[in-house]
């Protein structure tokens, strides 16, 4: 019945967000509306909206004292690839870190957004073949 549609990031500059996120996640432009845009990823159902705020806002929650989490991450089938990535393209990102068997790291965009891009760990309850089973047994 729900289904995610849309995340939404707030933004600063939305212009130059806006070409940020298409030339490093590549995202594709959908429209633009007074104060935001819509874009859409190439192999995911989900859109992205960008919206223009007036001072950078939260987007990560505490844990702990001194642990934060993202909100959302991006899955990618190659991390080594996606880090370098990153890298090659002047993107802050932290080193790649392992849990329980899955890989990750962490980068901000130029408002200081944390992300986490992640890899899918076969035999995983929440790779995507599994929940797919889950789901087709509901």
């Amino acid at each position: 019945m729900f289904k995610v549609g849309s995340v939404f990031i707030p933004v600063t500059d939305l212009k130059k967000s806006q070409k940020w996120y298409q030339d490093l996640l590549g995202v594709k432009l959908i429209d633009e509306w007074d104060g935001g845009a819509g874009f859409y990823f190439p192999d995911c159902p989900t859109q992205l909206g960008l919206v223009q705020v007036e001072k950078p806002q939260p987007s990560e929650f505490s844990i702990t004292k001194n642990k934060k989490n993202s909100y959302y991450n991006f899955l990618v089938e190659d991390i080594d690839e996606a880090y370098s990535y990153f890298n090659r393209n002047g993107v802050k990102a932290s080193e790649i870190d392992e849990w329980d068997g899955m890989k990750f790291f962490d980068f901000i965009d130029p408002d200081g957004n944390p992300f986490s891009v992640v890899n899918e760990v076969e035999g995983s309850p929440f790779h995507r073949e599994e929940v797919k089973k889950m789901q087709e047994d509901d």
